[in-house]
Order: C-alpha cells, then sequence, then structure tokens
C-alpha cells in the first residue's frame, strides 16, 4: 500500500495533465513530425534526473548541510507556488514566458516533469525511507506521466482545454493540500528536537 500512495503522490506532483498545455505551448512552433521524438527524449531526461536524485539525494544533503526540515519546508513552499499558479494560471503559464525553438532540457523535462517539488520529495523520501519501494514508485509514476505526454496531442482533442484546465485545477487543489502537509509535518518534526 506504501507503494500505491508513493506512486500518486509522485503522480500528482509530475502533473502530467496539467504539463499537457505546457509540452503543446513550448512545441507549437516545432515541426509536428518532431513533436513525439522531442516529447520522448525530454521525459527521458526528467527521468534520468529523477534517479540522480533519488539515488544522490542524500549525499547532495549531506555536502550542503542541509536539514530534512529545511528541504521539507522549502519543498512544500515551492510545491504550494505551483499548485496555486496550477489553480489560478497566468498568460505565461506555470513557469514563467514560453520558450522559442526546440526545447533541450528546460522548461519540458526540467521543471516541468522533474521540478524543484518532486526533488525536493525524493531527496527528503530518500533519508528515511528504502530505496527500492521509491524507485519502483517513481519508475511507476513516471511510466504514467510519460505515457500521457507522449499522448499529448490526441488528450488534448478529447478532453478540449476546459477538460485539461479543469483537471489540471483539482490536481492543483491536491497538491496544495499536500504542500502544506509537507510543511507541518517539517514543523512538527522542529518542535520536537
Amino acid at each position: 500500500m506504501e507503494i500505491a500512495s508513493t506512486t500518486f503522490v509522485f503522480f500528482l506532483i509530475m502533473d502530467p495533465l496539467g504539463n499537457v498545455p505546457l509540452f503543446l505551448s513550448v512545441l507549437k512552433d516545432v515541426k509536428p513530425e518532431r513533436h513525439l521524438k522531442i516529447t520522448a527524449r525530454e521525459v527521458v531526461i526528467a527521468y534520468v534526473a529523477l534517479l540522480v536524485y533519488l539515488f544522490a539525494g542524500r549525499f547532495i544533503l549531506e555536502f550542503l548541510g542541509l536539514s530534512q526540515e529545511a528541504i521539507a519546508i522549502s519543498g512544500g513552499m515551492i510545491l504550494f507556488l505551483i499548485a496555486l499558479r496550477m489553480i489560478f494560471p497566468t498568460p505565461q503559464g506555470i513557469f514563467g514566458d514560453s520558450h522559442v525553438g526546440e526545447p533541450l532540457i528546460v522548461p519540458l523535462a526540467i521543471p516541468a516533469v522533474a521540478g524543484p517539488s518532486i526533488m525536493a520529495v525524493l531527496m527528503l523520501m530518500s533519508q528515511n525511507q528504502p530505496l527500492l519501494p521509491l524507485f519502483v514508485s517513481i519508475t511507476v509514476a513516471w511510466c504514467a506521466t510519460a505515457t500521457i505526454l507522449l499522448a499529448s496531442t490526441p488528450l488534448h482533442r478529447i478532453l478540449g482545454r476546459r477538460g485539461l484546465t479543469a483537471v489540471e485545477r483539482l490536481m492543483g487543489m491536491l497538491l496544495v493540500m499536500m504542500s502544506v502537509e509537507m510543511m507541518l509535518d517539517a514543523l512538527r518534526s522542529i518542535e520536537w528536537h
């Protein structure tokens, strides 16, 4: 059950349905026959970045001298801000001004799929949970995310702009609650010290 709930959390944070409009917007000036290849490349780059944070997260924290509480609170704050932008979108989208030309790594792989919030959560979880279940969870969540993003053009046709907006706002509401819970957990652990 733990793997299922962690997978769901990772899936929500990666927000594939919310990223469909971003992917379509960034790729609108790219030749249509390149869309699938670019999307595949970007989700693979995102997966590699996620694995680096999963397996090297604890060493990064130790090297930088950051506490679990600092990561949890800052990750919660970033997640909260992203969630607010999902609920109340700006004309520039979740990550600011759109990119011109063919994207590479930014903004699709990082921060759209492998953003600061998922990286903070991975580093935090890798501190006190076994790596194998986390690896399974992040891999399953990434597979579901990659599938949705690779099918972004047909999905956009099926759900339409309003359907995608409704799903993104619903996911934003869930992320707001998760971000507040992350910060509250960190504050509670500070009180116990």
